[in-house]
């Protein structure tokens, strides 16, 4: 039996590996950070036992809270990742499963690697709606890729940024991604045809290509949670945000939209600006009716789980979709989708998926349709 994790986004630490029945590993910590939740590993020389899997660092996570009802996903093509049975104890997590093959893939969630990052992008710029540019560099020197969707030159358009991965382990967010662009990008959808006489798109769909490839939960390579780095970002340790916003100073921001992942809540949901000092009236009126038509046209989205709603005033501006909200007095939000599954419609055997994940892309279409004329 051999167990590795050096492979894009690999994570685990071996403690023992020689029964079976007692699998003991450790999740590490991101690179130059605290943070733990994400794992990613590989098992080879199993067909035909009985695993028992124990990660026993599991209490010491970030977010112990996510391993209630939680089931961990598992693939042997890296294509197909279904849920395994899995438990937690309150002190380490439990993995059991008779693998029908000689390797097994497991993981947090469906990764989504950096070659289908760099695939995603150049199969997306050969749409004669978009553009591929690259706007800077993180921390070890890869591109953070822009991909301009629209006509830009068309300064009465709206413009409309969604950026993901800003904390990486949160791979659900990329694939939300790729919905989206397969939709805007579809000459034969009449509403991409309509919002695209509109509005102009600026996507990024992963902002922190180190975090990812490191196997890491929320930190780039510096060790930085870039959604805590957006009042005044280091271009040091926090170029992917640095580069960002400069980005749209040049182009302005009508609307932004922030992909995540939660790694607690079994439910998709937003988190919105209502405790920024400028919300307002108009503000409040795109907010409550972005969300309600997401909640209409989609029976994955929902209003009634969240986060709590800030005060007025009181919100972080060090945060995206705050800050994005108070500098360019815009609709901001946060989208967040489980780790888990999604409680109001439940899937034994996938639970909340990359095929989930870019339905709600595709679908968050509808709610930017609704609103693009108030902006």
């Amino acid at each position: 039996m051999h167990i590795s994790s050096a492979f894009d986004s690999g994570n685990i630490e071996v403690i023992s590996a020689f029964d079976p029945q007692n699998i003991e590993l450790n999740i590490r910590k991101d690179t130059n950070a605290d943070f733990l939740q994400w794992f990613h590993f590989r098992i080879q020389e199993v067909m035909g036992f009985d695993l028992k899997i124990n990660i026993l660092n599991a209490s010491e996570t970030s977010f112990p809270e996510g391993w209630i009802d939680y089931q961990a996903v598992a693939s042997y093509d890296r294509i197909t990742w279904f849920r395994v049975p899995t438990s937690y104890d309150e002190k380490k997590l439990t993995i059991e499963f008779m693998p029908e093959y000689n390797s097994i893939y497991f993981a947090y969630f469906a990764p989504y690697s950096h070659d289908q990052h760099l695939n995603l992008l150049s199969t997306a710029q050969m749409s004669p709606n978009a553009f591929l540019v690259n706007i800077g560099t993180t921390v070890q020197g890869r591109d953070l890729d822009m991909l301009v969707i629209g006509n830009e030159e068309d300064h009465i358009k709206k413009r409309i940024w969604i950026i993901a991965r800003q904390h990486p382990g949160e791979s659900m967010a990329e694939w939300f991604i790729e919905g989206f662009l397969n939709r805007i990008l579809d000459d034969s959808d009449p509403l991409s045809r309509k919002l695209l006489e509109k509005a102009v798109f600026y996507v990024i769909p992963n902002i922190n290509p180190d975090g990812s490839i490191l196997g890491n939960l929320r930190a780039n390579a510096a060790g930085v949670n870039l959604n805590r780095e957006w009042a005044n970002p280091n271009p040091k340790t926090a170029p992917e945000v640095y580069h960002i916003l400069q980005t749209m100073e040049q182009t302005g921001v009508d609307l932004n939209l922030d992909i995540h992942g939660d790694e607690g809540l079994p439910y998709n949901f937003i988190s919105s600006i209502e405790g920024i000092p400028s919300y307002d009236d108009h503000l409040k009126m795109l907010d409550e009716k972005f969300s309600a038509s997401w909640e209409r046209i989609s029976p994955d989205f929902q209003t009634t789980h969240g986060y709590p709603k800030n005060e007025p005033g009181k919100a972080n501006l060090n945060v995206c979709g705050k800050a994005v909200g108070e500098k360019f007095k815009c609709l901001s939000v946060t989208m967040e989708m489980p780790f888990k599954d999604n409680a109001d419609l439940p899937d034994e055997i996938f639970g909340w998926s990359p095929n989930r994940s870019m339905n709600l892309g595709a679908s968050v279409l509808h709610p930017i349709a609704e609103i693009v004329d108030d902006l």
